[in-house]
C-alpha cells in the first residue's frame, strides 16, 4: 500500500468520458454465482455471466478529451471528442515524488536513486523485452530499463508509489503497458522508446492489477484486478475508455490473454480455475459471456500457464507436470509422456504455440518442444484420459533452474528466448535446435529469495548481502557492478562486516546462517596475489573462507562486534546468545539463555562507561548483560555463562492507555465547547427576556476497557539512547510508536517472566499503526535517522540533536521504494562517509541512493578492493561446517566431558577386571597346590561348592526330564502294537497295489507291478482326493445357495413390482433423490479412498524408511557368503579328527533324521504309484485291444464269407490275459471253485473261519461277484452279435447258392468282380490293422520295461540311503537322551544369564536416577545458599548471626546419618566434609543466642526470610541423606548381583564344553557305519601293483564330473579373484559417487521442501496440508443436509398439491353452484321484464286512446322509471359480481361461505331469457377486462 501521504504527480482526467464509470457499464442482469468447491465441478453448469456494454452513442454524449495538461479541469461536453493520435501526457506530471512535512524545509532531493542491484524473480511474469539489447523489469515501484550492452539502468516511477502490478507489451513493441498497486491504481501506456506516458486508463480496478494482455491487433486491452474484486476490464485504450467488464472469479486470478484468431475470446486462469470468455453481441448490446471449465475425473488443479489454439481449444498445465487439452469447457484429454510420465516434473509455467511448434515451460527447467499436428486432434484412449505422446526437442536449461516465464526477439535476423528464472537469473536461449544451436547463457545473476541481511564495508565503497538462496555476493555502489559470489550448503540469515579495529583493512565479513553456522569469509583483491599459470582470469574480488564454527542450533538472527573489537556476540532463534574472543581466530568464551529468540543484538556506543550488549528478543523482552571477559569464564565441562549480570525489561503494552486517555482528552473539550455554547446561549436569553428552560443531561458513552493483546507484539528494531534506556520499534497492536524504555534499578524483586515493565516515554509516530517500523539507522554524524517501513517505504527524519523527542519526529521525508506488499525493508546502510544510502527488502531488490549530493559528483570515487593477506594461498583451506545436523559448539564440548568421564570409568572397570584376573589365577594355584597335597590332606570337590541347592535342583529337574521320555517312549510302544494289530486284521484293504504282471503279445517281454502297502497318513496325504464328507458339505451348500437365489429371486421380484407402483407416482423426484444420496455415497467412497491412499502412502513411506539400511548396513547374502567361507574354505579337517565339530547348519539329531526317512519314503512311494498306474494303463490298453481285436476278426469273418476258400488268408490269433495279469481274478469265485477251495483249505478251518468272518472278506466277495456278473453280461453281450453275424453269413451264403444256379448276365459278372476285389482289399487291412495294433502295444510295453529297469536301480540306490540313515538314526536315538540333558542345561543357564543381566541394567538405572536426583538436591542447597547470600547483601552486619541461624539444628541430624555415608565417592565426601565443618561452627555457639528472637537494628524481612530458608535448607538435607541412603544399598545390592552373573557365566562355560564333547563321540558313533556304494569295474580306478587290493578303507569315492569340476574350479577361482578385484574397485568407485549423489539429493528434497512451502505461501498465505485438504475436500455432513432439505421439499410438495387439488375441487364446485345461480338469477330477471311488459300493455288497453298524445306520455314515464330502476339493479349486480372476482381471486379456503353469506344479503336479478345464458359476457360486459 501507498503512503496516504505521498503524492500523485498528476491527477485524473476530469472529463467522465476518459474514466470508464461504474454507473455508465451496466453489470450482468444475473448476480455472479458463488464458485462452488472444489469437488463439485460435475454438478455446476456453465456459468454465463454477461455484462452489456456501455453505450456508444452515451460515450459520445458524455466524453471530453480535449485538454492537454491533466490538471485542467474541464467541464464534460454532450458531444464525443476523440484523444487525439498525438497526444501525450507529461512524464514529469505523473510520476510519484517524494512526500515532505510542510515547512519542514527538507529538500525533496534528500535522496535520489542510483541504481538497482536486484531482481523480482518470484513474480509470475517480470520480464519484458522491447529490443535485442533492452530488458525491462518491476522493481519495486520503479520499472527497469536495463541496457544489455552498458549494463546502465533507467527507470520509470509508479505514479501512486503503491507498486506495480505488472508489465506487457504492445504487439507492435511501439508501446507497453504498466498496471500499478494502490487505491483506484491507474493503468499506464508509455511509448517506447522515448518512454513518455500516452495514455491513461483509470477505475479499472479497486487495489492493484495482477495481468494485461494486448489483443493480437493492438486495439484493445484486457487486464485483471487483484484481490477484492477481481474484475476483468477490457478496454479501447487509445480512447481510455472501457469496453467491458465482469468479475472474473472469486480467487486469484494469474493471466488473461486474447485468443490470436479470434479476438472476441478471452481465456483467464487461476487458483483452482480456468474460464472460457466470449464477446456475445446481443439484442442489448456487446456482452461478455464466461463459461468455466469443469474438471471432471481430473484433479482441480491452479493452471500458471495455457495457450490458445486456432481452432478453440485451450491446452493448459498442471501442478503435476501434464498438459490438459479443454474442448467446449471440458477436458478432451489429458496429454503425459511415455510410461504415464509427466510432461515436466512440477508445474507447467507457460505454454507458447509459436511457428506451428507448441512449447511448453517448466519449473524444472526444462523446455520441450511438442507436435503441434499430434496434440490438436489427441484424444484418450483409455478410461483414465490420457494419451501418452513424446517431445520433439527439450532443452534443459541448467542445474537447479526454475522456469516462470520467457519472451522471444529478433536479433540480426535469427530468433532468441530470454527467460526469466525463479533462482534468480535471466537466460538468453537458442530454441533452434539445430547443429549451430547456441548453449543456453546466463545475462544476470541476482539473490533469488529475499536478502535477509546486509552490511556496508566500514573502508570503501562495498556492500556484502546474503539470502535463504545460500550465496553471499559483494557489490561496488560506486561502479554499480557485483564483484563477487560464493555459496553455501545452507542459506544465510545474518550478516555483518567486521568494524575497522577487528580488521584495519576491512576485509572480514561474518554470515549467519539458517543452520546455525557462523562463517568469518574475507574479501581480497586477487589481482595483488602472485600470478599463476593456473589463473588465467582474474576475477575482480575474490572471497576466502577464513573460518567457520557452529554456536547455535537454529538459525543465526543477529551478529555483533563489541566497539573495542575485543568480543564477538551471535543471536539466534534458539533463545541463546553466544560470546566469542575476536583473534587470529574467534575463540568461544560461552553463552547465555535469553526469554525469547533473538530479533537483534546493539553494543552500547563509544559513549557510554561500560560496554554493555542491548538483546532484543522477538517476544517482547529486552535484556542488557556486559561483555564476559574469557578469562574470567570456566569452559572446562560447559560454554554456558551463569554468573553474568543481567538485566531484563519484559515490555507491557500501553497503547490502550494511551488512546483512553486521548478519548477522555477529547470528550473534555467536546464537553467544555459544549458548557461554553450553553451558557452562550442562556445570556442570549437572558437577555431577550425569555425563561430559560433546564435541560436533561446527556448520557455520555462509557469509555472503552484497557486492550492488552494477549500474545505480546513483536519487538522489530531498537537502539541505545543512554546508558541503561532505549528505544524499541514494535509491531502487530502496538505499532504506531517510539517506546521509550529503561532498565529498572532493583532486578531481584520480580522473576523475568511475571515483569510488567512499562517505558517511561512515548512518541507517536506519523501513519505507522498498520505499518510499522522495521529498521532504524543512522549515519555516522547521526544527524539523519533512516526507518524502513513494513510497506517497503523508506522515510528520513532530520535530527537537530542526538536526543529523540516528538518535535525532532514531526517533519520526515518519505519516499516508496520497495513492493508494498512483500518488501519490507530488511537492511538500511550508509556509506562509510555518508554519502550513499543502501535498502534492500523482502522483494529481493537492493538499491543505492545518493545522499544530497548529485551522480556527478562521485564520477572520481572508486571503491578499493582490501589487498590479500600474506601467505593466503599457502595457508590450507578452512574445513566448512556442511552438515546441517552437525553438533554445535556447546554439543560437542559435552559430548567430550562425556567421554572423559566413560574413559575414566572404563579404567576403573580394567582395574577391577585386572583384580579379578589376579585373583582367579591365585584360586588356580590353590588348586594346584590341592592337588599335589596327599590325598588324605586334599580338599574335597563339593567343598568347593558354594551351594548344594543347586546341583540337587539340577538333578531333581534331570530326573523329572527322565521320566517325561518315558512315558512318551511308553505311549509310542503302545502305538505301535495298536498299528500291528490293524495291519493283521485289515491287510488287504491296506494293500494299494498288488503285483500284476502284463506280457506281451509276440514276444516274451513282460513287465510287473510294484507290491505296495498304502502309506499312512503320518507320512503322505493326497489333498488331491476329496472326502465324502467335504463332497457331501458342497452339495448341501450348493443346493442352499439355490434356494436362496429362489427366494433372493422372489423378493427381489416382488420388491421390483412395489417400486414400479411407487415409481409412477414418485418417479422423477425419487430419482433425483436417489441419484444424490448415489451422488453423495460415491463423494464419500472418493473421501475414504482418499483417505485411505493417504494413509496407505504413509505407511509404505514408514516401511520404506523403516527398511532404509543403516551407514553400517551390510548386505545377508555377503554375510553369509563370509561365514560359509569362513567355516568351509581352507577347512580340511575330517570328520574323524580330534579337533572336529559339527557346524549348527549341519548338525543332526532325531528329529531331523525322521523327517529325512519320511521325506525319502514318500518319494519312494510316489516315485512307485506312478510307474504302477503306467503299468495298469498298459493292463487296460491290452484289455480294450483284445476287445477291439475280436471286433475286427468278427468283420474279417464276415469279409472272407464272400471270398473262396483259395483267397481267405489265415485269421490272426486272439491275445489271452494271463492270470497274472489279472489277479484280481483269483477272488472270483462260483459255487463249484468254493467247494474245491474248501476242499483244499479243511486244514485251515480256523484260519478260513477267521477271514470268513472279518468284514474285508465279505467285501472281496460282493467285489468277486459283482465282477463276475459284469463279465458274463459282458461275453453274453458279445457273443449275440456274432450269432447274428453268423447267421446272415449262412442266409447270404444260400442267397449265393440259389443265384449260381442261374447263368448271370455280364453286369452281374462285373458286379462280382467288383465285389471280389473290395473283399480282397478289405481282408487285407483287417489282418495290417491288427498286427498294426499288436506290434503298437508291444513296443509301448517294451518302452515302459526300459523305464522300470531304471526306476529300479534308482530304487535300489534309495534302499541302500533309507538303511544308511535308518541306523544312524537309531545311533541319534540312543544320543538324544543325553543330548537333551545336555542341551538343556546349556539354555537354562542361558536364560540365567540373561535375566541377571536385566537384573544388573535395571540396578544401574536406578543407580543414574539416584545420582540425578542427589545432583538436583546439591542444586537446590546451593540456590537456596545463593538465595541467602543474595539476601543478605554486602556488609550486612548480622551476616554472621544470619547464618548461624540458618545453619541451626542440622547437627543432630548429621550424627544420625554419619555412619551411613562411609562408603561414599570422593567428591561426595569432600562436600559432606566442608558442609559439617560449617555445622560445627554454627553448632558451638547454639547456647548463646535465641534463633526465634531478632536481633535489635536487624532486618525484620530479612531475618524471616532467613527462617524460611532455614526450613528449606532443612527439608533439602533430609532428602539428600534419604537418597544416599537408598544409593548406597543399590550399590551393595549391585555388587552382590556381579558375583553371581560371574559365577552363572562359568558354570555356562563349563556346560557348553561338556555337550561339545558328547557331540563329538556321537558324531564318532556316526563315523563308524558302513555306507555301500555300488560301483561297476570300469568305475574302480583304485590299484595296488596293478592288481585291485581287497581293502578298499584308504580309497575314496568320487564321481568323475566332480573331479573336472574340482579341477576346473581351480581356474575359475583364479579368474574369480581377478574379477572380484576390478567388482572391488568399481564398488570402491560405486560407493563415492552413490555418496555424491545423495549429497546432491539432500540438497535437491531441501530446496524442493523450501520451494514447496514457499509455492504455499504464494498461493494461500500459509503453509498447507494438502493430504487433509485431499482428505476433506468435501463436506459430506453439508451434502447430506442438502439432500435432506430436498427430502422435505418434496413432501412439503405432495402436500400442496393434494391441497391445490382440494382448491381446484371446490373452485369447481363453487363454479357449478356460480352458475347456476346466475341461471336462476337471470331467469328471475326475465320473468320480472315479462310481468311488466305484460302489465304496461293492459294499462294502455284500458285508457283512451287519446288520452296517450295529451301531455306527458305515462308509457314515456313509466318505461324511464323502469330503466332507472333497471340500471340500478344492474350496477348492484356489477358491484357484487366484482366482489366475486375478488373473492375468487383470493383463492381462499372460506371462499364458500362468503359465497354464501353474500347471496343471503344480496338479492340477484335473474336474466330475462335462457338465451342469456349463452352468452354471460353481454350481459356484464364491464366485468371485461
Amino acid at each position: 500500500m501507498s503512503s496516504p501521504k505521498e503524492k500523485e504527480g498528476a491527477d485524473e482526467k476530469a472529463a467522465e468520458g476518459t474514466q470508464a464509470d461504474h454507473s455508465s457499464v451496466q453489470e450482468s442482469k444475473s448476480s455472479l454465482p458463488k464458485e462452488s468447491p472444489a469437488g463439485e465441478e460435475e454438478e455446476e453448469d456453465v456459468e454465463h455471466v454477461e455484462t452489456d456494454t456501455e453505450s456508444i452513442a452515451d460515450d459520445l454524449e458524455e466524453q471530453d478529451n480535449t485538454e492537454v495538461s491533466p490538471k485542467e479541469e474541464k467541464t464534460p461536453e454532450r458531444k464525443e471528442k476523440k484523444i487525439s493520435e498525438t497526444f501525450f501526457y507529461s512524464y514529469e506530471d505523473i510520476y510519484s515524488r517524494p512526500f515532505v512535512t510542510e515547512d519542514s524545509g527538507i529538500p525533496i532531493n534528500l535522496l535520489t536513486l542510483k541504481y538497482s542491484f536486484g531482481y523480482d524473480c518470484i513474480r509470475s511474469v517480470n520480464l519484458m523485452v522491447m529490443d535485442s539489447q533492452s530488458l525491462l523489469y518491476v522493481a519495486g515501484n520503479q520499472v527497469v530499463i536495463l541496457d544489455l550492452k552498458t549494463k546502465s539502468q533507467s527507470y520509470l516511477r509508479s505514479s501512486s508509489g503503491g507498486g506495480i502490478g505488472f508489465i506487457a507489451a504492445h504487439p507492435t513493441k511501439q508501446y507497453f503497458a504498466v498496471g500499478e498497486k494502490g487505491e483506484k491504481p491507474n493503468l499506464i501506456i508509455y511509448d517506447y522508446p522515448s518512454l513518455r506516458p500516452y495514455r491513461i486508463l483509470r477505475d479499472g480496478t479497486k487495489k492493484g492489477y495482477v495481468f494485461g494482455d494486448f489483443n493480437h491487433t493492438g486495439t484493445l486491452l484486457a487486464s485483471i484486478g487483484s484481490s477484492p474484486d477481481y474484475m476483468l476490464t477490457i478496454w479501447d485504450w487509445k480512447q481510455e475508455k472501457i469496453v467491458l467488464r465482469s468479475k472474473a472469479f472469486s480467487q486469484d486470478v494469474y493471466r488473461v490473454t486474447f485468443s490470436p484468431d479470434n479476438e472476441e475470446q478471452l481465456t483467464t486462469a487461476g487458483v483452482g480455475h480456468i474460464r472460457f470468455w466470449k464477446m456475445a453481441h446481443t439484442f442489448t448490446g456487446l456482452k461478455l459471456q464466461g463459461a468455466l471449465g469443469r474438471f471432471g475425473t481430473t484433479a482441480v488443479t491452479d493452471i500458471i500457464g495455457y495457450v490458445e489454439l486456432p481452432d478453440g481449444k485451450v491446452i493448459s498445465g498442471a501442478e503435476w507436470g501434464n498438459l490438459l487439452l479443454w474442448e467446449g469447457g471440458l477436458i478432451k484429454v489429458e496429454l503425459c509422456r511415455a510410461g504415464h510420465k509427466p510432461c515436466h516434473n512440477g508445474p507447467v509455467s507457460q505454454i507458447v504455440l509459436d511457428e506451428g511448434e507448441l512449447i511448453t515451460v517448466g519449473k524444472d527447467g526444462f523446455i520441450r518442444v511438442w507436435n503441434f499436428e499430434a496434440v490438436d486432434p489427441a484424444d484418450s484412449v483409455d478410461e483414465k484420459g490420457l494419451l501418452e505422446i513424446e517431445p520433439m526437442n527439450e532443452l534443459r536449461v541448467g542445474k537447479n533452474v526454475s522456469l516462470s516465464f520467457m519472451c522471444k526477439i529478433h536479433d540480426c535476423g535469427q530468433p532468441f528466448w530470454y527467460a526469466q528464472d525463479a533462482n534468480g537469473k535471466i537466460w538468453k536461449l537458442d530454441l533452434t535446435f539445430s547443429n549451430i544451436t547456441r548453449d543456453p547463457e546466463c545475462l544476470c545473476t541476482f539473490h533469488s529469495r529475499r536478502i535477509e541481511a546486509m552490511s556496508v564495508s566500514p573502508m570503501t565503497y562495498l556492500v556484502a548481502t546474503t539470502a535463504l538462496d545460500r550465496s553471499v555476493r559483494i557489490y561496488d555502489f560506486i561502479s554499480n557492478s557485483q564483484q563477487s559470489e560464493i555459496k553455501f550448503k545452507q542459506g544465510g540469515t545474518a550478516l555483518s562486516w567486521a568494524p575497522h579495529v577487528v580488521n584495519p583493512k576491512g576485509s572480514l565479513i561474518a554470515v549467519g546462517f539458517e543452520d546455525g553456522v557462523v562463517r568469518i569469509i574475507e574479501v581480497y583483491d586477487p589481482k595483488g596475489l602472485p600470478t599463476l599459470a593456473e589463473q588465467p582470469n582474474i576475477r575482480n574480488a575474490g572471497i576466502n573462507l577464513k573460518q567457520a564454527f557452529k554456536p547455535h542450533t537454529t538459525a543465526v538472527t543477529a551478529l555483533a562486534y563489541e566497539r573495542n573489537g575485543d568480543v564477538f556476540a551471535t543471536g539466534s532463534k534458539d533463545k541463546t546468545v553466544f560470546f566469542f574472543a575476536v583473534e587470529d581466530e574467534y575463540k568461544p568464551i560461552g553463552f547465555i539463555h535469553v526469554p525469547g529468540a533473538v530479533q537483534a543484538l546493539q553494543w552500547s556506543p563509544p559513549s557510554h562507561v561500560t560496554s554493555m550488549l542491548l538483546i532484543l528478543c522477538e517476544n517482547g523482552y529486552v535484556l542488557q548483560v556486559p561483555a564476559p571477559l574469557p578469562e574470567k569464564q570456566e569452559t572446562a565441562s560447559t560454554y554456558h555463562i551463569k554468573n553474568l549480570p543481567t538485566q531484563y525489561f519484559h515490555f507491557y503494552s500501553i497503547k490502550s492507555r494511551i488512546k483512553l486517555e486521548e478519548e477522555i482528552a477529547l470528550r473534555e473539550r467536546k464537553k467544555q465547547e459544549k458548557e461554553k455554547a450553553k451558557l452562550e446561549r442562556i445570556r442570549q436569553l437572558q437577555e431577550m427576556g425569555k425563561e430559560v428552560e433546564e435541560e436533561e443531561p446527556e448520557e455520555e458513552e462509557p469509555l472503552p476497557s484497557i486492550y492488552i493483546p494477549e500474545e505480546p507484539s513483536p519487538i522489530l528494531c531498537g537502539f541505545y539512547s543512554a546508558p541503561g534506556k532505549f528505544w524499541l520499534s514494535l509491531g502487530g497492536y502496538d505499532s504506531g510508536f517510539l517506546y521509550h524504555c529503561a532498565f529498572s534499578s532493583n532486578e531481584h524483586q520480580e522473576d523475568p517472566e511475571n515483569r510488567q515493565d512499562e517505558p517511561f516515554e512515548v512518541i507517536p509516530i506519523e501513519d505507522t499503526d498498520d505499518n510499522p517500523i522495521h529498521q532504524i539507522s543512522f549515519c555516522t554524524s547521526r544527524l539523519l535517522m533512516f526507518c524502513g517501513m513494513q510497506n517497503g517505504a523508506l522515510r528520513v527524519y532530520p535530527l537537530q540533536d542526538k536526543d529523540l523527542s516528538v518535535n525532532t519526529l514531526k517533519a520526515y521525508w518519505s519516499f516508496s521504494v520497495h513492493d508494498n506488499d512483500y518488501g519490507q525493508i530488511r537492511g538500511i546502510c550508509c556509506s562509510y562517509d555518508d554519502r550513499f544510502l543502501i535498502t534492500c527488502g523482502g522483494d529481493g531488490n537492493i538499491f543505492t541512493f545518493n545522499i544530497l549530493s548529485p551522480e556527478d559528483v562521485h564520477e572520481e570515487l572508486k571503491a578499493q578492493i582490501p589487498p590479500p593477506r600474506m601467505g593466503l594461498l599457502k595457508e590450507k583451506a578452512a574445513e566448512d561446517i556442511e552438515d546441517p545436523s552437525a553438533c554445535n559448539i556447546e554439543e560437542v564440548k559435552q559430548k567430550k566431558e562425556y567421554e572423559r568421564i566413560m574413559k575414566e570409568a572404563e579404567d576403573k572397570k580394567s582395574k577391577k577386571r585386572e583384580e579379578l584376573i589376579a585373583l582367579r589365577q591365585e584360586f588356580l594355584f590353590l588348586l594346584q597346590k590341592n592337588q599335589e597335597l596327599p590325598k588324605h590332606m586334599q580338599l574335597q570337590r563339593e567343598q568347593y561348592e558354594v551351594d548344594r541347592r543347586v546341583f540337587e535342583e539340577l538333578n531333581r529337574q534331570t530326573a523329572q526330564r527322565i521320566q517325561l521320555v518315558e512315558k512318551e517312549l511308553a505311549w509310542e510302544h503302545e502305538k505301535h502294537l495298536i498299528g500291528l494289530q490293524k495291519l493283521q486284521n485289515w491287510f488287504r484293504d491296506s494293500l494299494e497295489f498288488d503285483t500284476v504282471v502284463v506280457r506281451a503279445i509276440q514276444s516274451n517281454h513282460q513287465i510287473s507291478t510294484y507290491r505296495l502297502v498304502a502309506v499312512s497318513e503320518e507320512y503322505y496325504q493326497d489333498k488331491e482326493r476329496p472326502s465324502w464328507r467335504k463332497t457331501v458339505l458342497k452339495r448341501a451348500w450348493k443346493k442352499e445357495e439355490k434356494k436362496e437365489t429362489i427366494r433372493d429371486r422372489k423378493s427381489v421380484i416382488v420388491k421390483g413390482e412395489a417400486d414400479q407402483l411407487m415409481s409412477k407416482v414418485q418417479k422423477p423426484t425419487t430419482r433425483f433423490i436417489e441419484m444424490k444420496r448415489e451422488q453423495i455415497r460415491r463423494i464419500v467412497e472418493k473421501s475414504d479412498k482418499e483417505k485411505a491412499k493417504i494413509m496407505k502412502r504413509k505407511e509404505e513411506w514408514e516401511k520404506l524408511y523403516e527398511s532404509k539400511p543403516g551407514d553400517d548396513y551390510e548386505d545377508p547374502r555377503d554375510v553369509q557368503a563370509i561365514k560359509e567361507a569362513q567355516e568351509n574354505m581352507g577347512c580340511y579337517k575330517l570328520k574323524t579328527a580330534r579337533d572336529y565339530r559339527v557346524p549348527e547348519d549341519k548338525c543332526m539329531n532325531t528329529e531331523k533324521r525322521t523327517m529325512q526317512l519320511a521325506s525319502l519314503e514318500v518319494l519312494i512311494y510316489k516315485k512307485k504309484v506312478n510307474m504302477n498306474k503306467q503299468i495298469m494303463s498298459l493292463r487296460d490298453f491290452k484289455v480294450s485291444i483284445i476287445e477291439e481285436i475280436k471286433c475286427l476278426l468278427q468283420e474279417l469273418k464276415s469279409v472272407q464269407a464272400a471270398l473262396d476258400l483259395s483267397e481267405r488268408l489265415p485269421l490272426p490269433l486272439i491275445p489271452q490275459l494271463h492270470p497274472d495279469e489279472v489277479p484280481e481274478k483269483r477272488f472270483e469265485y462260483d459255487h463249484d471253485i468254493l467247494l474245491k477251495f474248501k476242499e483244499k483249505q479243511a486244514a485251515k478251518a480256523t484260519l478260513q473261519e477267521q477271514l470268513e468272518e472279518s468284514p474285508s472278506s465279505g467285501a472281496f466277495r460282493n467285489s468277486f461277484k459283482s465282477s463276475h456278473k459284469e463279465t458274463g453280461s459282458l461275453q453274453q453281450a458279445a457273443s449275440s452279435p456274432t450269432m447274428k453275424r453268423s447267421s446272415s453269413v449262412v442266409t447270404e451264403q444260400q442267397k449265393i447258392f440259389v443265384i449260381e444256379k442261374a447263368e448271370p448276365t455280364e453286369i452281374e459278372l462285373e458286379i462280382l468282380k467288383k465285389e471280389k476285389i473290395k473283399n480282397l482289399y478289405l481282408q487285407k487291412t483287417l489282418i495290417n490293422k491288427i498286427n498294426a495294433v499288436v506290434t503298437n502295444f508291444d513296443a509301448e510295453l517294451r518302452f515302459l520295461r526300459h523305464k522300470k529297469l531304471q526306476l529300479d536301480v534308482q530304487m535300489k540306490h534309495a534302499d541302500l540311503r533309507y538303511i544308511t540313515w535308518f541306523e544312524e538314526l537309531l545311533i541319534l536315538k540312543n544320543a538324544e537322551k543325553n543330548e537333551n540333558i545336555l542341551q538343556g542345561h546349556v539354555n537354562t543357564l542361558q536364560s540365567e544369564q540373561e535375566a541377571m543381566q536385566s537384573k544388573l541394567n535395571s540396578c544401574l538405572a536406578q543407580m543414574e536416577d539416584k545420582k540425578s536426583e542427589i545432583v538436583k538436591l546439591q542444586e537446590c542447597e546451593k540456590a537456596v545458599n545463593a538465595s541467602f547470600q543474595a539476601s543478605l547483601g554486602e556488609n550486612n552486619e548480622f551476616a554472621h548471626f544470619l547464618t548461624k541461624v540458618l545453619r541451626r539444628k542440622f547437627s543432630s541430624m548429621r550424627k544420625k546419618v554419619e555412619t551411613d555415608e562411609k562408603d561414599e565417592s570422593e567428591d561426595e565426601s569432600d562436600e559432606e566434609s566442608s558442609l559439617e565443618s560449617d555445622e560445627e561452627d554454627s553448632g558451638s555457639e547454639d547456647e548463646i543466642f535465641d534463633i526465634s528472637v531478632c536481633p535489635e537494628n536487624c532486618d525484620k524481612a530479612l531475618f524471616q526470610n532467613t527462617i524460611q530458608l532455614r526450613e528449606k535448607w532443612l527439608d533439602i538435607k533430609e532428602a539428600l541423606i534419604r537418597e544416599k541412603k537408598v544409593a548406597a544399598k543399590l550399590r551393595k545390592e549391585y555388587d552382590v548381583l556381579v558375583k553371581k552373573a560371574k559365577s552363572i557365566e562359568s558354570s555356562l562355560k563349563t556346560a557348553e564344553k561338556e555337550l561339545d564333547i558328547f557331540q563329538w563321540e556321537k558324531q564318532q558313533k556316526l563315523n563308524d557305519l558302513y555306507v555301500v556304494v555300488p560301483l561297476k569295474l570300469h568305475q574302480v580306478e583304485y590299484f595296488f601293483n596293478g592288481e585291485i587290493p581287497r581293502d578298499f578303507s584308504q580309497a575314496l569315492v568320487f564321481t568323475n564330473q566332480s573331479l573336472e569340476c574340482l579341477q576346473k574350479r581351480i581356474a575359475d577361482l583364479h579368474h574369480e579373484k581377478i574379477m572380484q578385484r576390478k567388482i572391488y574397485k568399481k564398488a570402491q568407485k560405486q560407493h563415492k559417487q552413490l555418496l555424491r549423489d545423495k549429497k546432491e539429493m539432500e540438497i535437491t528434497i531441501q530446496h524442493l521442501e523450501e520451494k514447496c512451502s514457499q509455492l504455499m505461501m504464494l498461493k494461500f498465505g500459509r503453509v498447507v496440508d494438502f493430504e487433509a485438504v485431499q482428505a476433506r475436500s468435501v463436506n459430506i455432513r453439508l451434502e447430506e443436509l442438502k439432500l435432506h432439505i430436498i427430502e422435505k421439499e418434496y413432501e412439503h410438495s405432495q402436500e400442496i398439491n393434494e391441497c391445490t387439488k382440494r382448491i381446484s375441487d371446490l373452485e369447481q364446485k363453487l363454479m357449478m353452484l356460480t352458475k347456476e345461480n346466475t341461471i336462476k338469477v337471470r331467469q328471475l330477471n326475465q320473468f320480472c321484464l315479462e310481468k311488466q311488459q305484460l302489465e304496461t300493455k293492459l294499462d294502455s288497453l284500458k285508457d283512451d286512446l287519446g288520452v296517450e298524445f295529451q301531455g306527458p306520455r305515462t308509457a314515456d314515464i313509466k318505461e324511464k322509471a323502469r330503466m332507472e330502476s333497471q340500471l340500478k339493479c344492474l350496477a348492484h349486480d356489477e358491484a357484487i359480481l366484482r366482489e366475486e372476482i375478488n373473492l375468487l381471486s383470493r383463492k381462499d379456503g372460506h371462499l364458500i361461505e362468503e359465497l354464501s353469506l353474500l347471496t343471503r344479503n344480496d338479492q340477484f336479478l335473474q336474466p330475462s331469457s335462457p338465451q342469456d345464458l349463452e352468452a354471460p359476457d353481454e350481459i356484464f360486459p364491464l366485468l371485461k377486462p
